[in-house]
């Protein structure tokens, strides 16, 4: 009886560690596959007219939704996690197997141990899966979706510094593009003579969109005559573009397509420019914040899995996961529209939803307890 008093201090690597991970491998990888899939011929239904409308071929969808795979991956990922961690511990506990594994004098601690170690594994997993993978795929995914979809041709340089757009006779820089309130922040219009030489400069602080077209008031014009510049202040113009919002909008890269390291140029860049970043401050959260939902799933299946799946309550194990899952994301989005709009600082809004995941795994571990 001595020996078995000992047994929770069992070193990691043992062979019900590893059947546990097996079983919580099997589970993720079957539920990964199926939200994948069902999550892949949404998306496709989501796009069907746009894809019958345009006169795209097999090879150009094909392509279009192979590129944007790892996106989807990164979105079901989560749910998966807590997929199998339900069923895996939920298969254990209905088998008895938990209930040997105490017997022997293991500790639920213990016993779970290895799924929250693994859960890290896929935390990390994740956060370079998207930093390495989903920006690149999910760039070429957009352009096909943009020039061969929607027939889109983009006629400006969209970088993380400038936005450059040709006019009729001029070149228009601009700073920052606010696609929610479809206003051009820092525009620049360079304004060109027959030869191609440059004859004008208008700075405004900003051009609001109106309906029809681009308007920029309070702006400076310089004129660049024979005998020096002539300065003129608060002028009022229209752009000449032709570009509406919804053109730039398609221009315009997602969050998703983002790096960690381009959202932080981009964040310094506007901010040397004195351009509101808040945005920005947002998605870099949220790009850290998302991949911690593996170990906090995780964290709230254990105990969850272990009191109604020994009772036969599947069907409460798997409504319970669809509801946390979209529970989940539903307060993700809300928070993240919140530090978008200013409401809340960057960081609350993108880690609040994982402190309220922590909260409630803390109360069923306690209850379990």
């Amino acid at each position: 009886m001595e020996r078995v008093r000992h047994v929770p201090s069992l070193p990691m690597g043992g062979i019900s560690d590893r059947y546990l991970i097996r079983e919580f491998l099997r589970v993720l990888a079957l539920s990964l596959l199926c939200l994948t899939f069902l999550y892949l011929v949404i998306d496709f239904f989501d796009r069907i007219d746009s894809l019958m409308q345009s006169g795209s071929g097999l090879w150009t969808s094909f392509r279009y939704f192979l590129y944007k795979l790892p996106l989807l991956i990164s979105r079901v990922l989560g749910f998966a996690v807590l997929f199998a961690a339900l069923f895996s511990i939920g298969l254990l506990s209905r088998n008895q197997e938990i209930t040997a594994l105490r017997a022997s004098g293991l500790s639920l601690h213990r016993i779970t141990l290895p799924l929250l170690l693994f859960s890290l594994v896929i935390c990390v997993f994740t956060f370079f899966w998207n930093e390495a993978l989903v920006p690149i795929f999910t760039r070429k995914s957009q352009t096909i979706y943009k020039t061969e979809i929607k027939r889109s041709q983009p006629k400006s340089l969209v970088g993380t510094k400038d936005i450059w757009l040709r006019g009729e006779n001029s070149f228009i820089s601009v700073s920052y593009f606010d696609s929610k309130k479809n206003v051009l922040e820092g525009v620049s219009l360079y304004l060109l003579g027959r030869d191609f030489s440059l004859s004008g400069l208008i700075e405004a602080p900003l051009a609001r969109w109106n309906g029809t077209g681009w308007e920029a008031k309070k702006g400076t014009q310089w004129l660049f005559l024979s005998d020096g510049p002539e300065v003129q202040q608060k002028v009022d113009i229209s752009l000449p573009l032709v570009e509406t919002p919804q053109d730039l909008k398609l221009l315009a890269l997602a969050p998703e397509e983002f790096s960690f390291s381009e959202l932080r140029k981009q964040i310094a860049d506007l901010q040397a420019k004195g351009i509101d970043s808040k945005e920005y401050e947002v998605d870099i959260q949220t790009k850290m914040a998302i991949p911690l939902i593996s170990p906090l799933l995780v964290f709230l299946a254990i105990p969850f899995a272990l009191k109604y799946s020994s009772a036969g309550g599947w069907a409460l194990s798997f409504g319970f996961t669809l509801v946390l899952g979209f529970t989940y994301y539903v307060i993700l989005a809300f928070g993240v529209s919140l530090g978008h709009s200013g409401a809340l600082p960057s960081w609350i809004a993108a880690w609040i939803p994982n402190f309220i995941l922590a909260m409630v795994g803390l109360f069923f571990s306690s209850a379990e307890e």
